[in-house]
């Protein structure tokens, strides 16, 4: 769905972090459909021509700027504000990084690394990633949520009750987000866009870019949610399912442990396999590669595993 919508955001009305004190930029009825201009995660601190050397210069307080906050007519604590993904407007450039001392095997790769892709806006081409490598896009938004009802500032890295960096590869086109309102009028930001992405974003980055992102928000009142909850159209698979995935495992008592070890087994394989720089191969997977937990029943061990999509390098 592309179009006029009821509101426009535009992308220097934003914020770093929560706080209910930020006023509101725009105050809407529920059903009101908003298109927000979003920055990339880096807020334009990268740019096409950012090298690896300068990754570690990043200001880590202007990182995931959100757009808003817009406050809802009606919304008040106890109430789930309703979030409808209607379309994306994709800017055709993006970036993944290894950013020292962040992402899940920070302890192993210390290094900073720095891949730039540009990709179609269409949707419809994979981004290319070095010899060979297909990544299929399907944008998403990584940080989406309303202000928490504690006073003062609040980072913006850390997910929260109320949402915020969940980094759900599934809030894509179509998805229903249900969010619980801690305050009056909700105070709704969005931001941190995707090109594409693997479920647990490994690396600590996916296909990072500017992108607008337009919603339909409206009210469930007294919905009482302890946390999000979200709906999906359709399949959330399909377009890496093709050519079916190679897995590795991580198994063990501790789910991080676990999660860490499927991770590493992965960026072996594909550095064996493809001649890769095991930094390269670990990116790859923060944007394509999907961390599931297999089983988690039988003690004392858990199953964490990493599924790779083929089509990717096939």
């Amino acid at each position: 769905m592309h179009g006029s919508f009821d509101h426009t955001i535009h992308k220097g009305q934003g914020h770093y972090g929560w706080d209910n004190s930020f006023p509101p930029v725009l105050t809407v009825a529920p059903g009101a459909t908003v298109e927000f201009q979003c920055r990339d995660a880096s807020a334009g601190q990268f740019s096409r021509e950012t090298t690896a050397a300068e990754v570690p210069k990043i200001d880590l307080a202007r990182v995931n700027p959100v757009t808003g906050p817009i406050s809802v007519d009606g919304a008040a604590p106890g109430d789930a504000l309703k979030v409808t993904v209607l379309s994306f407007k994709p800017s055709g450039w993006g970036w993944t990084a290894n950013i020292p001392g962040f992402g899940l095997l920070a302890d192993q790769f210390p290094d900073p690394a720095i891949h730039h892709w540009t990709y179609d806006t269409g949707g419809k081409a994979p981004a290319m990633f070095g010899p060979g490598g297909r990544v299929p896009l399907r944008p998403m938004a990584g940080t989406i949520g309303v202000a928490p009802a504690a006073p003062g500032h609040h980072s913006i890295v850390p997910p929260r009750r109320v949402g915020g960096n969940m980094d759900v590869r599934d809030i894509a086109e179509g998805a229903v987000l249900y969010l619980p309102v801690e305050v009056a009028g909700a105070l709704f930001s969005v931001g941190d866009m995707h090109a594409a992405q693997g479920d647990g974003e490994v690396c600590g980055t996916a296909i990072e870019t500017a992108m607008d992102i337009a919603l339909k928000v409206e009210l469930t009142k007294g919905a009482g949610l302890a946390f999000p909850r979200y709906t999906t159209p359709g399949p959330v698979s399909r377009h890496f399912d093709a050519k079916g995935y190679e897995v590795t495992t991580g198994i063990g008592p501790d789910l991080m442990q676990g999660a860490k070890d499927a991770v590493k087994g992965m960026v072996d394989l594909l550095s064996r396999r493809h001649g890769m720089k095991p930094v390269e191969a670990y990116m790859l997977c923060s944007v394509c590669a999907d961390l599931r937990i297999s089983s988690i029943v039988d003690m004392p061990n858990w199953v964490v595993s990493l599924y790779f999509p083929r089509i990717v390098l096939d």
